[in-house]
Formats: C-alpha cells, structure tokens, sequence
C-alpha cells in the first residue's frame, strides 16, 4: 500500500510545471523547518515536554487518529494547491496538537529504527529522543536541503505513513458509516460555502453553454438578479444551492466537489484528486 501510495504521490507531482514545483518544494521546506522548530522546542524544555507527552497519553485512539488526520490534510494542502478547479483550505491546527503530532510522529519513527531505545523509563524519554534528534540534525546538515529530491522526499515519506495509519485506523470507521446509510453525503464546509462567488445574471445563455435555469428547482433565472456561482463555474439560485449545500459536498450539475469539515470525507476528496491527476499523467 505504502508504495502505490507513493506512486501516486510522484505521478502526481511529476505533472506539475517547473514553476509549480517551485513554489511547492519552498512550502513544503517552510512547514518542516516550522515542523522542525515545535519538535526542538518539546525537546529542550523539560516543561514542553511533559505538557506535550501528557496531553499526547490522554488521547484516546480515535482522538490520536483524528490528530494525525488532520496533520495528514496540512500535508496534502501544498500538493493541491495548484490543481484546476481545486477548491482547499490551509488546515490550522492548535500549537498544543501541532506539539502533540511531531512528537508522536518522531516517537514512533525512533520506535521504528531502534526499538530498544525506549524500553526506558519514560522520565528517560526527553534526553533519549533529544540525543536522537541531535545526531538526526548533524546528519542531515551534509546536503539534505540543496535539492528536490532531497526536500520532497522525507514530506512523501512522512505523507504516506501518516495516510497508512489513517486508513488503516480512521478508513474502516468512515466508510462502515457509509455503509450504514445509503447515498451517505457530508455538507460542504462553511468556509467553502462562504467563498463562493454571488454573480450578477446578464445573458446567461450565451455566457454558460444554453444554461437559463437552476437545475435544482428548474426556474430561469432572472437577468439582472445576483446567483450562485461554484468554482466549477455552473449557477444556481442562492436560496436552492444553500440548502443543498448544507446536505451534500457536490454540484447538483456536475458532481463537482467541494471542501468538506469531516476530516476523513475530505481525505478522501483530495486524495481523489491526487489519483485523477496521477492517472492522468500515466495516460
């Protein structure tokens, strides 16, 4: 799973235009120094890193799953911003929690490589972890951020797992509640709703390929009045696409989709997206 995963990831970003992969490996550079700053501040304060590791032992599962689900959103955020007719919406997540995912993110990778390490006791865990970090930061100063490849390719590694633990953990519970409920449909999310254009009406047939009605309620619409307009670029009237979009995600037109507030629906939106565009690059 883990290397189809990272197959589309590639496939994905080998689409974008030089000047794309630009600007996306320098927001990908700015989030993991600012990753990378939160992990050395937990570090080097004894007070940090009790606060951080309590708040981290009192999450439940789901909670940690839902953690690291929305780590895994602000992740996805920079690889789509640039796709067409991609709407999205920087993930913003408390300080307490951003402190709380790069530790457990880090326990678990220094779990991975050297699993004896922390059999100590867990008021051994700071200096531990600390010493780890240290030698990881000598290590990578020989060249790590001169490249690409080489900024790209531990946010593809970090994505990628975080996308296997949720799929694994959170996957299973989201798509047993679709099950449960046919034609299951998440309401697009408020700030997405928000965002959308009000357009006045002037000649809409010549403008939108013969549309002159709202395909909700099947009524023209009047020149000269403001509708609706989603970034898929079909109209419709405010008072039919609001209530329609306090239920469903989607155009009623097209099926175009728009952002979601539920973490694991919206996952699975942008990784759609990131699956089409790989697919498309393969083709």
């Amino acid at each position: 799973m883990e290397d189809e995963n990272t197959t589309i990831i590639m496939a994905s970003l080998s689409a974008l235009s030089p000047s794309h992969l630009t600007n996306l490996t320098h927001s990908i550079l700015s989030i993991s120094h600012h990753h990378r700053r939160r992990l050395g501040a937990v570090l080097s304060s004894p007070t940090l890193f009790s606060l951080t590791l309590r708040h981290l032992l009192s999450l439940s599962l789901p909670d940690k799953t839902h953690l690291i689900a929305n780590h895994l959103l602000s992740l996805l955020h920079p690889l789509l911003i640039h796709r067409k007719h991609h709407s999205s919406y920087a993930v913003t997540m408390k300080l307490r929690d951003l402190d709380a995912v790069v530790l457990l993110l880090f326990l678990c990778e220094t779990h991975q490589l050297h699993p004896d390490v922390l059999e100590a006791s867990a008021d051994n865990w700071r200096e531990i972890l600390g010493n780890t970090y240290s030698n990881n930061m000598l290590s990578n100063n020989s060249g790590l951020w001169t490249c690409d490849a080489g900024i790209l390719m531990p946010y593809i590694e970090t994505l990628v797992r975080c996308k296997r633990f949720v799929d694994i953990m959170g996957g299973y519970n989201h798509l047993r509640r679709r099950d449960q409920k046919e034609g299951y449909q998440v309401p697009a999310a408020r700030a997405a709703v928000v965002a959308l254009r009000a357009v006045e009406v002037f000649n809409v047939a010549a403008s939108n390929a013969g549309e002159v009605e709202c395909v909700i309620c099947k009524e023209e619409m009047s020149e000269g009045r403001d509708v609706c307009e989603m970034p898929c670029q079909h109209f419709f009237h405010w008072k039919c696409i609001l209530p329609w979009l306090s239920k469903k995600n989607t155009c009623p037109f097209c099926r175009f989709q728009l952002p979601t507030d539920d973490v694991f629906s919206e996952i699975q939106r942008l990784w759609e997206i990131l699956v089409k565009s790989s697919e498309l690059h393969v083709a």
